[in-house]
Order: C-alpha cells, then structure tokens, then sequence
C-alpha cells in the first residue's frame, strides 16, 4: 500500500513538471490521474486496499473541515449575540483505537473543532471524557 501511494505521489509530481504549473488545483488533478491510471493497472491485483482507502480518507477530510467550519459559526454566533445557547458538560466517550497514533490523531482532531476539548483518558485507555459547549442531550 506504501508503494502505491509513493508511486501515486511521483507521478502527481511528473504530471505537475510537465504541465509547468504548481497550482493546487494542478496537483489535485494531477493525483486524481495518477490514482487512475494505478487503478487502472492495479484493479485485478491482490493489494487493492488502496484504492479503497484512498477516496474514505479525502471524504473524511471533506467531512471533518466541513465540521469544523459549522462549529466555528456556532461558536462564533454565540459569542457576537447576547444570550447564551451553551449547555457544557463532560461526555464520556468509549474508545475503539488501540494505538497511541489513533488516540493522539483522534484526540487532535476533536480539540481542533471549537466548542470541544479532550479532558482526560482513562487509565486502561477505554474511554475518553470530552468537554463539550452544546450538549445535546445526557445520553
């Protein structure tokens, strides 16, 4: 899977030194290709992981500024109107990761969204407790 996503990041770069244009829209286009193209090659072979993670990991990210941009009009409304819709609370929230990579990645990308912060971590590294601005509900 590594090789393919090396291979997909230098044809991205020969696309962009043919073409003579380092625009992120010609790297983007560029990348869409080169992943065709290795689909293309690729698609009756026995790794083809890849292909399949490669277009979840760019919909989450989509997803996840997406996110972060309503929270930030939330918070942000709420700070410029006089009344307060804020309800805080503490959420404990049950963890799935096992590495320290998924817990440190997860746990960045919820206090990297406003109105949220990662308070502490059990000690058998099972649940997560978050403070939140909006809680919706107590369950």
């Amino acid at each position: 899977m590594i090789k393919q996503l090396l291979l997909n990041i230098i044809l991205t770069f020969v696309w962009v030194a043919l073409t003579g244009s380092l625009t992120i829209a010609n790297i983007g286009f560029g990348f869409a290709l080169a992943f065709f193209i290795l689909w293309m090659r690729d698609r009756t072979g026995n790794d083809i992981r890849y292909f399949f993670r490669v277009p979840k990991i760019i919909g989450f990210i989509f997803f996840y500024f997406f996110e972060m941009i309503k929270a930030n009009l939330q918070v942000g409304h709420d700070v410029i109107t006089p009344h307060y819709f804020m309800k805080p609370g503490i959420v404990a929230l049950p963890l799935d990761a096992k590495t320290d990579f998924e817990i440190t990645m997860l746990s960045n990308m919820i206090s990297l969204t406003p109105g949220t912060l990662v308070v502490d971590l059990s000690t058998d590294r099972k649940v997560m407790f978050v403070h939140v601005m909006y809680l919706e509900s107590r369950e």
